[in-house]
């Protein structure tokens, strides 16, 4: 079921031809499970409502997307969209990332749109510039831009022209998966790097030192350092 936001971003309105970003969003309360053995429930249920409002706002102040599309089904999720003026994909129930986008996607090649990037909502330091730079890399359609994880084996960003050029395999190991998929169907993947801000997803607790270690402005790691965690985490390094 589709729905607005209370900036009346409408779905409707969709510019044929051009590019949205897609952003799913689960509860936060069965979010960053692997982050268990460093943060307490309510640190991770913290963590990643400030970081799902990093990579909104990224995409929100992207110069290149027309619009994005929040596809959640959970009530907070969904008045974060509103607050960025996004529109909303309400789902019926947490199937995971891959089937979230695939969604977004389909949706909106049926109301015209040209080409989708797909962002999680885990790389806080994601910039408008970096998104920016995927979609002029991007080329016209059929065609597929991927930006690998830090460690190459996941999908951190990943622009289709049309949206829904290939099957998407979302996770740990997807990188590869996402290339074959585009081959298998004549599409040469564009492979960009060097975009270190979408590189960095936090779903591990070495993934959080290496955020701080990186540094920047978002409010994950303004937060972040605000608290003690920085200091537990290097004391459980030492220990290692």
């Amino acid at each position: 079921m589709f729905r607005h936001s209370t900036s009346h971003t409408l779905l409707r309105n969709v510019t044929t031809g051009s590019a949205w970003g897609v952003l799913p969003l689960k509860n936060p309360e069965h979010a960053k499970t692997r982050l268990a053995p460093a943060l307490t429930s309510e640190e991770r249920q913290k963590l990643f409502r400030l970081m799902a409002e990093d990579v909104l706002a990224a995409l929100a102040d992207s110069k290149r997307l027309e619009g994005t599309l929040v596809v959640t089904r959970n009530i907070w999720a969904q008045a974060l969209a509103g607050k960025y003026g996004a529109a909303i994909l309400e789902e019926s129930e947490n199937r995971g990332q891959s089937p979230a986008v695939a969604d977004g996607a389909a949706a909106l090649a049926g109301l015209g749109a040209g080409t989708v990037l797909a962002l999680p909502g885990d790389v806080p330091l994601v910039s408008p510039a970096e998104i920016d730079r995927v979609l002029t890399a991007h080329g016209p359609a059929p065609a597929v831009t991927m930006t690998p994880a830090a460690d190459g084996r996941g999908t951190n960003c990943v622009a289709c022209s049309p949206p829904d050029a290939i099957p998407f395999r979302f996770g740990h190991d997807s990188f590869e998966p996402h290339k074959a998929e585009a081959r298998s169907l004549g599409i040469e993947p564009r492979i960009l790097e060097g975009l270190p801000g979408i590189a960095l997803d936090v779903d591990k607790p070495e993934d959080l030192r290496m955020l701080l270690a990186q540094g920047g402005a978002c409010r994950a790691l303004a937060w972040l350092n605000g608290t003690d965690i920085p200091a537990r985490l290097a004391g459980e390094e030492r220990v290692i």
